[in-house]
């Protein structure tokens, strides 16, 4: 049976197993980054880092792989077989999950022989780049709903169950109250959250025959979902049923239609004259950061806000531009010049002062001005360094964090991210290797120019 190490694109492959040919296995360093931020960021929170280490601890091609590659590559299975075993003993320099990072930072760095580091690049880009991008999209959510809680609902239409568990972590990673996905609740120890659906209500015909029915069914508070038919009717019920059974504190009422904000007002006034002032308004269908700022900023007196599709897809931006670059082999720092795509050669660290004053130096450099380094080692010889980091821990990271961010970056719309500056040492290299290969590629056309003369 086939291995993670399979879950990777072709080329990887074909360009380990050259590698392996030409006996080109020296240490090699991959710098992965985010080019540009997506329209509407100001900053990003750092995630997928956990799953990579995990899967870097247990990565080995076995020899049912090796088959797959090479059918996959149309050669006879002998000629993929010295990848059989081949698993990851290098280092791993990575700025820790939860932590705001900027465009152009390493979010890690990979060291291992040449053929290793080329053969993960795949898992850790998707792992690392979705993670990120949700992740970054769920801590708006927390900027925006502005102390009030926010519950992810996020698992029936995320892209697939996978995603459905990592949206829920990176949701309690940024603060998140809960999540209505019961096996992340119980794998990570969250609060779950639920209410009914539509279709409960309809199933029963009578609205407030459901209501009962549902109360029975559960101890202590309970939520009603109250918009299946008429909203202010369905509250209205709501109310007469939480005071027959005497369970008001703590329950609620939810909204999943129609005008929140409206709704929320009208709820709040049939609620507090039922004398329910401790019913809770939820609020969901369709919300993400955008809608979360307008109900809080428009005074709506919703008290939860569930938030689902859009932000486990990170709808307005679904992928971020990130890279896995070699900026080093052998020793050898090495950089690439395509137009628009250009990377800085070399080992890199980021520096950081107070108030996310970033700056990109090479690996190297000494830590100066009272600034800390983000890249920490977290994996040596292939195994983790220390224990698995915590969800706890994570937060508590980003929470300092975002403290640090400047308003302007952490404005809902329009943000306007901080930009990193380059060290001094990191921008004479950049000139020196550029300048290298550029001579290289002038000398390269001129000895072309020669030879076509000389033929001509």
């Amino acid at each position: 049976m086939s291995s993670h190490a399979t879950v990777t694109d072709l080329y990887e492959a074909s360009m380990a197993l050259s590698y392996l040919r030409e006996g080109m296995t020296k240490d090699a360093t991959f710098s992965l980054f985010v080019r540009d931020l997506p329209p509407g960021r100001g900053f990003l929170v750092s995630a997928g880092l956990e799953p990579v280490l995990d899967f870097l601890t247990g990565f080995r091609v076995t020899s049912d792989d090796a088959g797959d590659f090479a059918a996959a590559l149309g050669c006879p299975p002998g000629d993929a077989r010295s990848l059989v075993g081949l698993g990851f003993d290098g280092e791993v320099r990575a700025v820790p999950e939860g932590r705001i990072v900027l465009p152009g930072e390493p979010l890690l760095e990979v060291t291992a022989p040449l053929p290793q580091a080329q053969l993960v690049e795949t898992w850790l880009l998707s792992q690392v780049s979705h993670q990120t991008a949700v992740a970054s999209k769920a801590a708006r959510c927390v900027l925006a709903a502005a102390g009030r809680p926010v519950v992810d609902f996020s698992l029936r239409r995320g892209h697939g169950p996978e995603a459905g568990m990592q949206t829920a972590r990176l949701g309690a990673m940024v603060g998140f109250a809960g999540t209505s996905n019961v096996a992340a609740s119980v794998r990570w120890g969250l609060p779950a959250s639920g209410t009914m659906a539509h279709s409960y209500i309809e199933a029963f015909g009578d609205e407030e025959a459901a209501f009962q029915a549902f109360a029975r069914s559960r101890a202590g508070p309970v939520t009603f979902l109250v918009d299946t038919y008429d909203t202010a009717e369905g509250v209205v019920t709501a109310a007469r049923v939480l005071n027959t059974l005497r369970r008001g504190p703590g329950s609620a009422v939810r909204l999943d239609s129609g005008d929140l904000a409206e709704l929320a007002r009208r709820s709040r006034a049939i609620l507090d004259g039922a004398g329910l002032p401790d019913v809770a308004v939820i609020a969901s269908g369709g919300l993400d950061e955008y809608r979360v700022d307008h109900l809080v900023r428009s005074g709506a007196p919703i008290d939860v806000y569930a938030v689902g599709t859009k932000v486990g897809t990170s709808a307005d931006a679904p992928y971020l531009d990130s890279a896995y670059k070699l900026v080093e082999y052998d020793g050898r720092p090495v950089m690439k010049l395509s137009a628009s795509k250009v990377t800085a050669p070399g080992r890199k660290q980021v520096l950081r002062a107070d108030g996310v004053d970033d700056v990109i130096t090479l690996a190297d450099e000494e830590v100066t001005g009272g600034r800390e380094p983000l890249l920490r080692r977290v994996m040596s010889a292939g195994r983790r360094t220390g224990a698995p980091d915590t969800l706890a821990a994570a937060h508590d990271r980003f929470v300092e964090d975002l403290a640090a961010v400047p308003q302007h970056a952490r404005r809902i719309q329009d943000p306007q991210p901080p930009v990193p500056a380059v060290s001094a040492r990191l921008s004479a290299l950049t000139s020196q290797v550029r300048r290298r290969l550029e001579e290289g590629v002038e000398e390269r056309r001129r000895v072309r120019t020669l030879r076509n003369r000389r033929s001509g």
